[in-house]
């Protein structure tokens, strides 16, 4: 296997001069990386030269903060880590308030701003030869990420394509009919970028004097800490063993 995966990642070094091709052993998960100038054209190639048939998922990708670290796992007590937290990082930010490069007045902690923050990330399947294919490309604009649709190569992207431009503000040029797929129509904003605030920019109710469902900036809901899962040590097997062999070896 990793021969081959050394062997299909040469024959794509050979082919896409400009891109980066890597493989992570020992898998041998094969990734391509391309400009966005090449996104349609090497998509192209990969169909019909490569043998990839099916697009199996199209999503985005926001690395603002990314490689930040705001948790302290080393040292956790009984009572938690996630208590002792503090600052406004990525997602943990109330109404009107904003993350940035720099620590504002609101308080929010900066983060780490990239030199290509957005991202689409392409995975293929070729049935024919058994094989699949990570690919990436970067959108040069973070104000207006924008990348080339690969719905007239893979019709089976074009939801997904829209998830993406809904999630992230991803544009996807040449889409037939990019609009949003998960939230609603009203909605503002893109839910999975870093800088949206995980409690939502508005909350929902009805207003029995209107008499209709209105929106309003949300007031009831306190920012929400993402705690990580973290793997602790559990020394009672080993407690256990030990003290099994214990009575095993003392005398009768």
């Amino acid at each position: 296997m990793a021969e081959q995966a050394a062997n299909f990642i040469d024959r794509l070094r050979a082919r896409f001069a400009d891109a980066t091709a890597t493989v992570a052993a020992p898998r041998g998960e094969a990734t391509l990386e391309v400009a966005a100038a090449d996104w349609h054209a090497t998509c192209l190639a990969l169909r019909d030269e490569f043998g990839f048939e099916q697009a199996v998922d199209v999503c985005g990708v926001d690395y603002l903060g990314y490689g930040s670290d705001e948790w302290d796992t080393s040292d956790v007590s009984s009572g938690g880590f996630s208590r002792g937290v503090e600052g406004k990082a990525m997602g943990r930010f109330a109404w009107g308030e904003f993350p940035s490069a720099e620590e504002g007045e609101l308080g929010v902690q900066p983060m780490d701003v990239p030199q290509k923050r957005f991202a689409v990330v392409l995975h293929l399947l070729s049935y024919r030869h058994n094989r699949r294919l990570r690919v990436r490309c970067f959108a040069p604009d973070d104000g207006l990420p924008v990348v080339a649709s690969v719905t007239d190569i893979w019709a089976g992207a074009n939801w997904f394509e829209r998830e993406t431009f809904d999630l992230y503000g991803i544009i996807f040029e040449g889409h037939p009919d990019l609009r949003r797929i998960l939230t609603d129509y009203g909605f503002v904003g893109h839910p999975f970028r870093k800088d949206f605030p995980l409690i939502g920019n508005v909350e929902v109710r009805y207003d029995a004097e209107k008499k209709r469902v209105v929106y309003e900036p949300v007031t009831s809901v306190e920012p929400r800490v993402g705690v990580p899962r973290v793997i602790r040590d559990d020394a009672r097997y080993q407690t256990a063993a030990g003290e099994s062999a214990a009575r095993e070896g003392s005398p009768k």
